[in-house]
């Protein structure tokens, strides 16, 4: 394996503290919250305690102020372990950037120290029905009303959506301005006129919870408006480089993760008077999947380099989520072929990682939309393009 440099000791001790807190509290349970759809809120609380939640917010917020590398740490840790849940990624480093950046000093007070502590769970109130990634086409709307906004609108597939006590919501604020249109609320989800819909039942990651969200004349107060009115499109976009390169960390150690469980399982697999090993095609399979991954390991360490340095672009992130989410995909399909019956299982961890592996493809935007963004920045100016809300 080529040496990864992107990490300090310091770093290094906090990933070994990662590895036990998930071997004691998160593997050992996982099994019993896919059963439940939904995890306890007191790993929550154990994960705040730990210093695992919001670890790159400064320490004035209730965060320990470390860099993105700490966050990549966590990501990698739990994507070795095969957990997709608790959505630790999204409280930390997707929901707590928004308000860290964008927010009111007393915005950054009020929600970001319970956060840390894991007293609240936060979620993202973005995909509707019928707009997927096209977020200049929301149906939500958000009318200012005196002192309030007014939500009327509906979304779906909001992970966290069934335990949030929080939701940065993007709505319409401009019914009629397309991108220039969308606002960002933070929305309380005890506020009347806010409702759960049922549980969403998906084929995996089902240890999240993954909800509906419903808004009938729910009333939000102004202050609660996170950035400016009509710039919610901007904010989202400044940081969906991160989104997505998270997405990447974690398809490249998943993949990871998925051939060093072949290579155990295959070693000791006898069939046919030798180890599933012995066979020329496995050997070649793995030694594919092996060199793949490695490339994407190192395509990742550098734009893990780059983002910490604030220099990772937009293009870029899309090029390294695309490619990450597709070897994902292929590396759990081999490896579960290489598995044979006993891969179908799922007291195989392989079986997890091969139905989890079709979330990245779609989510922080579909890998189709990658391509989009893609061609939009490389092909000649005359040549027809996706619209710009299309990213």
């Amino acid at each position: 394996m080529i040496p990864r440099s992107i990490f300090g000791e310091e770093h290094e001790m906090f990933r070994q503290a990662a590895r036990r807190f998930i071997a004691e509290e998160i593997t050992p349970n996982y099994r019993q919250w896919e059963k439940d759809g939904i995890v306890p809120r007191d790993i929550w609380l154990k994960a705040g305690a730990a210093g695992f939640l919001c670890c790159t917010i400064p320490e004035t917020y209730g965060g320990a102020g470390g860099d993105f590398l700490y966050a990549t740490v966590l990501n990698e840790e739990m994507a070795r372990a095969g957990a997709l849940a608790p959505a630790f990624y999204l409280q930390s480093d997707i929901v707590a950037p928004y308000i860290f950046k964008h927010g009111t000093e007393e915005q950054k007070r009020r929600y970001l120290p319970k956060m840390a502590s894991g007293e609240m769970v936060a979620a993202v109130g973005m995909t509707e029905p019928s707009g997927g990634s096209d977020l200049a086409a929301l149906k939500t709307t958000a009318r200012r009303d005196g002192d309030h906004y007014v939500v009327n609108g509906q979304k779906v597939f909001i992970t966290n959506g069934i335990g949030a006590d929080i939701l940065v919501l993007a709505c319409k604020t401009d019914p009629s301005a397309g991108a220039r249109g969308v606002s960002l609320l933070i929305v309380e989800t005890a506020t009347e006129g806010f409702a759960r819909g049922r549980a969403l039942d998906k084929i995996g990651a089902r240890a999240q919870d993954t909800a509906e969200l419903f808004f009938a004349d729910m009333k939000v107060p102004a202050e609660n408006l996170l950035g400016q009115e009509g710039k919610g499109f901007y904010v989202l976009m400044q940081e969906l480089a991160q989104e997505r390169l998270l997405q990447a960390i974690r398809a490249v150690t998943s993949s990871e993760a998925a051939i060093e469980w072949t290579i155990d399982y295959t070693s000791q697999r006898e069939i046919f008077g030798q180890t599933v090993a012995d066979f020329q095609n496995t050997q070649f399979k793995l030694a594919e999947m092996h060199a793949e991954t490695l490339a994407q390991r190192v395509f990742l360490d550098r734009c893990i380099e780059l983002h910490v340095k604030g220099e990772l672009n937009a293009v870029d992130a899309a090029a390294l989520k695309l490619t990450t989410a597709e070897l994902q995909g292929r590396v759990a399909d081999q490896c579960l072929q290489l598995f044979g019956g006993w891969g179908y299982i799922n007291d195989y961890p392989i079986a997890r990682a091969f139905v989890d592996a079709r979330f990245t493809r779609i989510g922080g935007g579909s890998v189709e939309v990658m391509k989009q963004i893609i061609a939009r920045d490389i092909l000649p100016k005359n040549i027809k393009r996706p619209t710009a809300r299309q990213s």
